[in-house]
This record gives structure tokens, C-alpha cells and sequence, in this order.
């Protein structure tokens, strides 16, 4: 009775569209999980995403759960989960791309899923790592572990939106650092991330998670953006 009365003069919307959620919906409405672009790289074209990465990083399997489309609603998730502090989305996609992953032949025994991290004073600004809440619905749903004690970053790096690729690794390139690194030898790593622009974060990390080739890199991010393949 009380949360139908919350309802009514604070209801709940649709992080995408911002329509009032129905009975049943929650943080996204139905309508928008239908319209929202699937990439379904995890079960076909897997070789689309690691494409970006050859001759730089080599990659066991990589997907997006989305593509990225200017102004479209998996931007506007993205605003939202980062921005608005609506950390729930990270929960629900990665519940979304766990579920397919697990279901997918080509990532298979992943024994550890790692967050891209972001500078400690970002996140104390934010209050938490975007990307934290997606990767760890994935590990538990893959029953992998969550390890966000190996991969740091201790440069606070500016925006990159209107970068190149080769500027954008430039800036990254030494944003991140390792500890620990002998933990996760041996092991098949499942790289998580927000959305893949040109790769360049991604790759940094790829660099020093791997520098001798010990461990199976994968990756997984929430988006991808569809200029990249044009």
C-alpha cells in the first residue's frame, strides 16, 4: 500500500525514455529493452570486435552488449549510469550480458572478471566505478571471480570524445598499473568496460595485464560504437 502511494506522486521512469514504468518494469521499460540495438557479437561475427585489436592486443573472445548511437537511448543509459548515479543500470546490463555470455561457445572458463578502473579521485566524486556493478553480475553469473585489486589507474585522465584513436591511446597509455600481477597467471581474464570507442583504453589495459603473454585476455563492454567500423 505504502510503495503504491510512493508510486503516485514519485513514480518510477524508464532510465531511456523516461516514461513512467508500469507495473512489472523496472529501470528500463519494456518498449526500450526491445528497441534497444543488440550487437549479438557473443553469438555471431565473434571475430567482429577483436578485429580492432590485431597486430596491437590478442584477444580469446570480445563483445558489446549494444551498439552506440549519438543521441540514442543506450547514450542516454550511459549518461545516466555515469553521470546521475543511476549505478542499478550496471546491475541490470550486466545481468543481461551475463546470461548471454554464459550461453555463448566462444567464452568459455573465465576465471576472472576485472573491471576497468578509474582514478581514485573520480570515484570519489562519483562514488563508484561505473563499471563495477557490470562486471560483477557478470562474474556471478559466470561464477568467476571479481578482482578490482590488480588493475589500477593512477592518472586522471581528461575526456577523450573528440580524440583519435592514436591520441587516445597516447592518452591512456600509461594511466594504469598493476599489482599483484602473479595472482591471476595461467587464468582466462574477462576484461569489462562501458563502451569501446576506439579501443585505446582497452588496449592499455590489454598491455599491462599481459606483458608476458601468462594469461587468456577477453573483453566485454556494455556498448560499442558503430563509427568505428566504418
Amino acid at each position: 500500500m505504502l510503495s503504491a502511494v510512493i508510486n503516485l506522486f514519485f513514480p518510477k521512469t524508464c532510465h531511456a525514455c523516461d516514461a513512467i514504468l508500469i507495473d512489472n518494469e523496472t529501470d528500463i521499460c519494456v518498449r526500450c529493452r526491445h528497441e534497444l540495438p543488440l550487437t549479438n557479437y557473443h553469438f555471431e561475427r565473434p571475430e567482429t570486435v577483436k578485429k580492432i585489436f590485431y597486430g596491437r592486443v590478442h584477444l580469446e573472445a570480445a563483445t558489446a552488449l549494444f551498439y552506440f548511437h549519438k543521441s540514442g537511448r543506450v547514450q542516454h543509459l550511459l549518461h545516466h549510469l555515469k553521470y546521475k548515479g543511476k549505478e542499478e543500470i550496471g546491475r541490470v546490463f550486466g545481468n543481461w550480458l551475463g546470461a548471454e555470455i554464459l550461453e555463448s561457445p566462444y567464452f568459455e572458463s573465465i576465471d576472472i572478471v576485472i573491471p576497468v578502473p578509474i582514478h581514485s579521485k573520480k570515484l570519489k566524486q562519483r562514488g563508484y566505478n561505473q563499471v563495477a556493478l557490470f562486471a560483477q553480475q557478470i562474474a556471478k553469473i559466470l561464477n568467476a571471480s571479481y578482482v578490482d585489486d590488480v588493475l589500477l589507474k593512477f592518472i586522471n585522465t581528461k575526456t577523450q570524445v573528440f580524440q583519435s584513436r592514436e591520441a587516445r591511446f597516447h592518452s591512456v597509455a600509461d594511466s594504469f598499473y598493476t599489482q599483484n600481477l602473479n595472482t591471476i597467471d595461467a587464468q582466462h581474464i574477462l576484461l569489462v568496460d562501458d563502451i569501446i570507442t576506439t579501443g585505446a583504453t582497452v588496449e592499455a589495459c590489454a598491455l599491462v595485464l599481459n606483458p608476458e603473454n601468462k594469461i587468456r585476455l577477453s573483453v566485454a563492454t556494455i556498448a560499442i560504437t558503430h563509427s568505428i567500423f566504418r
